[in-house]
């Protein structure tokens, strides 16, 4: 009894720790799609530019971050299945941390000319370096720990710093927003979500020197090291002998099926929550559109992140008992028919069909994402899953979230109204859903 009770204690508090982690993680990375949408095209751009081609350019840093977290995964997915979980992890908080902090401090376009836009892309680029390589070590470090007839419940935890990192990033520009006029707002307000990120360094330290690394990964040290002992007893190491292959190439070399298959159940839950986290406060407060009030675009997300996080713990416990392919099917469709309901509430103009169009969509964008970081870390070994989550997780960002805002932006202008979007959205849902029902489901598995 007593060791179930110390089991149960150590699970919770990692993944407590996990999720305070990914709050602030995704807080520093989303408050930067929040400021694209609100600052960034008179901040770090020319006033030559018109409002489209300035909010263009700002939507093309914003997938910049996109484009390089693959990198971030490689390096961090080699790291992580080499020397731990929790080391890797820790070093992705510090770099995301400083990288935000530093956005905050940078100069402006009137200030310094084009190296204000270039340095933004540079830090952009570190950020999605940062993240990268952060999901996979916040899942793996509940997955790993938790009892496989709970690993959905708990691991909901990890996913849930989504939806209050998107709550946090939002509450700090609703109150930069209340408290200044539009002017100090521009001019410096923006700054303060980004230069507050500095708290991250000290919950690093915290999981550094308070967290122990998984059990699973435990295993795996010890039976490496009593692999090689065994070894330099019978023979010494030579240097025709071949070292480990790369966990990065083994990924896809024996594992490409599930790979590209986890990927596509990524795709409509990212396009979707950027068109509706992204692109639509754009576009709904464009002075020359609907010109709806910033503050409720951001109220509408902020309900939004809430109706998230209690979709992801309802797919996420739902997925124990049902599997998590199920729930990554059910939440997409659900998500691809109410893309076609989003943007004519979102037209009415009215705070409350704001707020159900931006609530509603999230909670079956939580449907799929709550069994995700159970059902990732199934689908792959103990040697290889940092490199395969981080791998699978990231390619279904960038062709998923990256290119989004700037799809739907291109497709309204074009087209000349937001039902092209609605399609595009119901398209890449589609996609989930069939890769999802592709996939194998390993729910209940044994990760060690």
């Amino acid at each position: 009894m007593d060791v179930e009770v110390d089991t149960t204690r150590v699970i919770r508090k990692v993944a407590s720790a996990a999720m305070v982690a990914t709050t602030i993680e995704w807080y520093d990375f989303f408050i930067y799609g929040t400021a694209a949408a609100l600052a960034f095209p008179a901040v770090f751009f020319s006033s030559h530019l018109s409002h489209l081609m300035a909010q263009l350019f700002t939507f093309a840093t914003f997938a910049v971050g996109f484009a390089v977290r693959p990198i971030g995964a490689i390096v961090f997915g080699q790291y992580g299945d080499r020397v731990g979980r929790k080391k890797a992890l820790v070093v992705a908080l510090v770099t995301m941390a400083s990288a935000t902090t530093l956005i905050g401090l940078l100069p402006s376009y009137a200030a310094t000319g084009v190296f204000a836009p270039m340095a933004l892309i540079a830090l952009r680029c570190v950020q999605g370096f940062a993240l990268g390589g952060q999901w996979g070590g916040a899942t793996l470090l509940i997955a790993e720990t938790a009892p496989k007839k709970r690993r959905g419940f708990y691991g909901s935890f990890g996913q849930a710093g989504a939806g209050t990192g998107t709550i946090l990033s939002n509450l700090v520009f609703l109150l930069a927003s209340a408290a200044l006029s539009q002017g100090d707002f521009i001019a410096w307000g923006w700054r303060i979500p980004f230069v507050l990120s500095i708290v991250m360094i000290p919950i690093a330290l915290y999981i550094h020197l308070r967290i122990e690394d998984t059990p699973a990964f435990r295993r795996l040290a010890h039976l490496k090291e009593e692999i090689g002992s065994r070894a330099r007893l019978k023979t010494a190491p030579t240097a025709s002998q071949p070292g480990p292959k790369s966990p990065v190439l083994q990924v896809f070399h024996r594992y490409p099926r599930q790979l590209a298959l986890a990927a596509g159940t990524l795709v409509g839950i990212q396009v979707a929550t950027y068109i509706m986290n992204v692109f639509a406060v754009a576009y709904a407060t464009n002075p020359t559109g609907l010109n709806i009030s910033r503050n409720i675009l951001l109220g509408g997300i902020l309900v939004g992140a809430l109706t998230l996080v209690i979709g992801i713990f309802i797919g996420g416990t739902a997925s124990d008992r049902f599997g998590r392919r199920a729930l990554i099917m059910l939440g997409g469709a659900l998500l691809g028919v109410w893309a076609f309901a989003f943007f004519p509430l979102i037209e009415t103009r009215s705070t409350l069909c704001i707020m159900a169009a931006i609530g509603v969509g999230m909670l079956f964008d939580g449907l799929v994402n709550g069994p995700q970081a159970a059902f990732f870390a199934e689908l792959f070994r103990t040697e290889v899953r940092y490199s395969g989550v981080s791998l699978a997780y990231q390619g279904g960002a960038i062709f998923g979230g990256g290119i989004a805002p700037m799809i739907a932006t291109a497709l309204y202008s074009h087209f000349g109204t937001t039902v092209a979007v609605s399609v595009y959205v119901a398209f890449c849902c589609l996609i989930t859903v069939v890769s999802a029902f592709l996939s194998s489901d390993n729910y209940g598995r044994d990760l060690s």
